[in-house]
């Protein structure tokens, strides 16, 4: 038989047949997809072949076979090997949630992230959520970030899921389509998923007055089958992002506003730092490129993690338990 896994918790993998039933199912043996190392050979999205046991009354499934992917999202591991999480398989689109505070999402982290999507050809759309409880700086600074990211192609929708703002603009960006949902811990992803499908009920949690930040609700990812066409992946809480497997010389080839002067730059293989005519720091200087893409640029090329407080190799504690 061959399905969709819809959760997988380390062990067992819930996966959704063609014929529509729901089969809890196991690997086994050791597991391995050619040329990806990863803590977790299987991941929710993934199109997998599976036989199906009965011992008793209890029906069971063995997967044998994954499916190709036509794409997938992976982090860093949490250990400091070579190793990488697969995060989902087989996604159209990410919606990576953004607050200003209450957890505040820096931009480092947006890049890092944005880099990640488009190495492996998953549209994102930026979801700037809460903005029912920003004061004007804080609808200043949206307004700020909203025009880098639009100039360079991202799409970028203000949502209140308190209000029902642009829910319904949401919801028709998903139709049709499977949608991974993103974000800090907090940034209240499980309430916008909860205001664009109300009968999945998610959990949700207030935020933590003595950190600042999101106490997680979603201990594994999960695929979710929407009433209006659509299918969504909830995920934990993000803590911060690692950008893998990407060589120097094509980093500025994932920062659209880079690629697009890379032609222009005296060398074809100029990396934007210490290049003489580089049309990419003419255009830094000239301050038609964001100094803040361009830092976060830096930081990738240079291996170093985001500051101290939104580190790039971890999620919550919690949510590896």
């Amino acid at each position: 038989m061959t399905g969709i896994v819809y959760k997988s918790t380390g062990s067992w993998y819930q996966v959704k047949s063609d014929n529509g039933e729901f089969y809890k199912c196991r690997i086994k043996g050791k597991f391995r997809i050619k040329g990806i190392k990863s803590t977790n050979p299987i991941a929710v999205g993934d199109k997998v072949v599976f036989d199906v046991e009965k011992k008793g009354d209890e029906e069971t499934g063995v997967i044998k076979k994954i499916l190709d992917r036509d794409n997938f999202i992976v982090r860093k591991s949490v250990n400091l090997s070579k190793q990488t999480h697969i995060i989902a398989a087989n996604i159209d689109q990410v919606f990576l949630l953004i607050t200003i505070n209450n957890p505040p999402t820096f931009t480092a982290f947006i890049d890092r992230f944005l880099v990640a999507t488009r190495a492996y050809r998953i549209d994102t759309i930026l979801v700037f959520n809460k903005i029912d409880a920003y004061q004007i700086e804080e609808k200043a600074e949206i307004l700020y970030l909203k025009d880098i990211y639009q100039a360079i192609g991202y799409r970028c929708v203000e949502v209140s899921s308190t209000q029902n703002k642009n829910i319904d603009k949401v919801k028709e960006l998903m139709t049709g389509k499977t949608s991974m949902f993103v974000g800090h811990s907090g940034v209240g992803k499980s309430t916008l998923v909860n205001a664009v499908e109300p009968t999945l009920n998610l959990k949700t949690k207030e935020i933590s007055d003595q950190h600042n930040q999101g106490k997680h609700t979603t201990t594994f990812a999960e695929m979710f089958d929407l009433t209006f066409d659509a299918k969504i992946i909830d995920t934990p809480g993000i803590k911060g992002f690692g950008v893998v497997d990407i060589d120097k010389y094509e980093l500025g080839d994932y920062f659209p506003e880079f690629f697009a002067l890379k032609q222009d730059c005296k060398f074809n293989n100029c990396i934007h730092t210490k290049e003489p005519q580089c049309a990419v720091k003419k255009a830094l200087e000239k301050e038609e490129i964001s100094w803040s893409r361009y830092k976060s640029y830096l930081q990738i090329l240079s291996g170093e993690d985001e500051t101290e407080h939104f580190r790039t190799d971890v999620w919550n504690e919690e949510d590896n338990k």
